[in-house]
């Protein structure tokens, strides 16, 4: 694969996005202030289209560039969650013209580890990175029982899915939600939400 799967999976996830804008809204009004899938469906709109029309054949170029763009276009705290784990997983793929199946492991690794960088946020802590993670890890192992990349992407957007929903097992430790204590236990992470979206996203294009 070539540079051209990486606006392939920006597009598939800016479509993803605006498809499910209102229940992210709907999520995000629970515990924020409801405009969730208005950052996530603009912000990954500007992403895509910043990099669509380019010549630009350097994959960490490309998600550079789109996070670049994506954090001028929603300057949100999460909008800049987002484009800061862009970044991140542009500056791991700098100079590659050509995608092997582990590259995409490093790509979301990476952009796991810019997101709980900029956010101070670790695993367990009902926030995005409990949707991200999981999904990552299938995604590794699936890849190293040898399974080919379409499968191993189905995993992990299984494993995604199954992270969202093991959210409402945790004590939310960010954001206003955090402020319910242990009440905020049986809600739904909307952050995690948007990792699940992501990587459905992902599946969705590599199939």
């Amino acid at each position: 694969m070539d540079y051209t799967a990486i606006i392939k999976w920006l597009d598939e996830t800016s479509k993803i996005m605006a498809e499910q804008r209102d229940y992210l809204i709907q999520l995000d009004s629970v515990v924020g202030d409801g405009d969730l899938g208005l950052t996530m469906s603009d912000g990954f709109l500007a992403a895509y289209n910043s990099v669509k029309d380019q010549n630009i054949t350097d994959c960490g170029m490309l998600l550079y560039t789109a996070g670049k763009a994506m954090g001028s276009a929603v300057p949100s705290s999460m909008g800049t969650l987002m484009a800061s784990g862009l970044m991140r997983a542009g500056k791991e793929l700098k100079g590659k013209t050509e995608l092997t199946p582990d590259d995409f492991v490093a790509l979301f690794k990476a952009y796991e580890e810019g997101v709980a960088d900029r956010g101070k946020a670790k695993v367990g802590e009902k926030t995005f990175l409990d949707g991200l993670n999981p999904a990552v890890t299938a995604l590794k192992e699936s890849l190293e029982r040898g399974d080919d990349l379409k499968t191993a992407a189905e995993k992990a957007a299984k494993a995604a899915e199954q992270g969202f929903e093991n959210t409402t097992t945790m004590v939310a430790r960010h954001g206003r939600a955090a402020a319910r204590g242990e009440a905020s236990r049986s809600i739904k992470d909307p952050g995690a939400a948007v990792a699940m979206f992501m990587i459905k996203a992902f599946s969705n294009s590599v199939s």
